[in-house]
């Protein structure tokens, strides 16, 4: 049972895996600001493969195996936060689940140090120093990068929608922005944070890659940062269009909606229904639409062709899922207790200091599903 009333489904047999990665700040107890803790908490946590650095001192990111059903997610997801909780916590820092840091952040002088993070400073200097900011990444296990690429071109019409589900990130140098994620428009800076494009083979995706690292937009494979990809690492689908998500149901939330939107494309691959035709210009002003207005945004039924709200989409999306019940139990709980951007404004209003505020995102991160 969640702390909202909602109940994790029980387990069922799984077709598709799903894994979670969650990128988290580090905000000191003091005033709110980011603290370069992440090198000392890792220490702490004595190499806990679960919990690892990332580009700069005041971030971390937890992750989980590779799971089958939507309790294991909820229990790996709780138990990770509440370890990496409890070690910044020791060090005198909040962790905090927050799309983008509410303070200003120190630049390249917090970097980490790692041979790789020092070479994408030396490429993208200003945009390593300003961009570091916190995603939410899901794994879906695919049968083979053949159909994941088919799977990446059925997902482009519901990226913006996965952007407004998650969106976390409102407050940014100590002010309201006025956009739901503030994290998307930093990110995007980024030559490939890009959606997917329509590709006709993994060999067409392949060297749509090298042509990226070619032309010096990329250093490497991992850093071609499509907002729905190949895993260069791993059998899987990885979304990445996500802001890391404020609470534990919120995530839960967003692995779900994953792993059913590359079922359903895996069935209409297989049922032979048409590629729903949208094009670039359009999928991109519909995430610069999500950003700024989180679920309010306008959207179009990539089904239907109509033009609808993100949460209207999102009902009538609903009986096209394999297992819809377990995504509308949990939609219906985000409807009761608002998204995270709506969450966060409530709590910056609340605050009444950044001190304040930390405290508040750290208690929202920590709750346990």
């Amino acid at each position: 049972m969640s702390a909202y009333g909602t109940t994790i489904p029980a387990a069922r047999p799984r077709t598709l895996t799903v894994g979670v990665e969650e990128e988290f700040l580090l905000l000191d107890h003091a005033e709110g600001r980011p603290a370069l803790a992440a090198p000392a908490i890792l220490a702490l946590l004595d190499g806990d493969p679960y919990v690892k650095a990332e580009a700069m001192r005041y971030q971390l990111e937890t992750v989980t195996g590779v799971c089958t059903d939507l309790a294991q997610v909820a229990e790996e997801l709780s138990r990770h936060r509440t370890l990496a909780s409890r070690a910044a916590e020791e060090l005198g820092c909040h962790l905090v689940a927050c799309g983008i840091a509410p303070r200003q952040v120190p630049g390249l002088s917090a970097l980490t140090a790692d041979a790789r993070y020092r070479e994408l400073a030396a490429r993208h200097g200003s945009l390593v120093a300003s961009s570091c900011t916190c995603g939410c990444h899901v794994h879906v296990g695919i049968p083979s990068r053949e159909l994941g690429v088919q799977i990446l071109t059925r997902l482009r019409p519901y990226l913006a929608t996965l952007l407004a589900l998650s969106a976390n990130s409102p407050i940014a140098d100590g002010g309201d922005t006025g956009w739901a994620s503030r994290r998307h428009r930093q990110w995007s800076r980024w030559p490939t944070a890009t959606p997917p494009r329509v590709w006709r083979s993994a060999a067409d995706y392949d060297a749509a890659v090298c042509r990226l690292i070619r032309r010096g937009r990329a250093m490497d494979e991992r850093s071609v940062y499509f907002h729905a990809r190949l895993s260069p690492r791993y059998p899987t689908v990885e979304l990445r269009v996500m802001d890391t998500c404020l609470s534990v149901e919120d995530t839960l939330l967003m692995a779900a909606m994953a792993r059913a939107l590359v079922a359903l494309a895996i069935a209409d691959v297989n049922r032979g229904v048409p590629v729903p035709a949208m094009s670039d210009r359009r999928i991109v002003a519909e995430l610069d639409a999500a950003a700024r207005h989180g679920l309010d945004a306008p959207a179009v039924d990539p089904y239907t062709s109509r033009v609808m709200p993100h949460r209207d989409l999102l009902e009538s999306l609903l009986p096209r899922l394999p297992e819809p019940e377990p995504i509308a139990l949990l939609l219906r709980g985000l409807a009761l207790r608002g998204t995270g951007a709506a969450r966060q404004r409530t709590m910056w209003a609340q605050a009444g200091s950044p001190r304040r505020f930390a405290q508040l995102l750290a208690g929202a991160t920590q709750a346990r599903a």
